[in-house]
């Protein structure tokens, strides 16, 4: 899972949802110079991030793209699943997505937290640009995968992931459901 999905699986906690965005930013144990619940949400991040790297139609579903986007097809599912996510938002959670990002931004204070700079600057344009908003369209998915095709240090075939998710839209999108499903389950059972 991507942005979305890691701010969905925070359990409604927005501190808990930055934390977690911040196991991006810290590798190793590097996250244990921070306070606990900044270590709770990096270690709810890699327990996402394992959860999905180790489920069973996840890895079918890699397996099946993976032709049309080698190097990336992780990649590429986890911004598939932000999309659908975001598409189907209504499916999972009893708040709309536009009211959801609001409030999350809206209770969204840095100003005392220990986080890097760049970490800051990163959350700030999160807010400012409002990026979550446009996940649920086609433009959205468009602009998710060109951003993270050209942040990528090598050449890349994301810059067309786009085109392959219409290609295995229906693989994709029964396989997004039923990862929900497990990961609701199995990642609600940390509360």
């Amino acid at each position: 899972m991507n942005y979305l999905g890691h701010i969905y699986f925070s359990n409604n906690d927005p501190q808990l949802a930055v934390a977690n965005l911040f196991g991006d930013f810290t590798k190793g144990k590097k996250y244990l110079e921070y306070p606990e619940h900044i270590q709770k949400g990096v270690l709810l991040h890699r327990k996402i991030d394992d959860f999905i790297d180790h489920h069973y139609d996840v890895i079918q579903l890699i397996h099946q793209i993976r032709g049309s986007l080698p190097k990336v097809a992780p990649i590429a599912v986890d911004i598939y699943f932000d999309h659908l996510l975001a598409k189907n938002w209504d499916l999972y959670h009893p708040v709309k997505l536009p009211d959801f990002l609001a409030n999350l931004y809206s209770n969204i204070d840095l100003s005392s937290e220990p986080y890097p700079a760049d970490f800051k600057h990163f959350i700030g344009l999160l807010i400012e640009r409002n990026w979550m908003s446009y996940y649920p369209t086609e433009e959205g998915l468009y602009r998710m995968c060109q951003g993270v095709s050209n942040k990528l240090s090598f050449e890349n075939a994301l810059k067309n992931g786009h085109t392959v998710f219409y290609d295995f839209q229906n693989e994709i999108t029964s396989c997004f459901h039923e990862y929900m499903r497990d990961a609701n389950e199995y990642l609600m059972r940390t509360f």
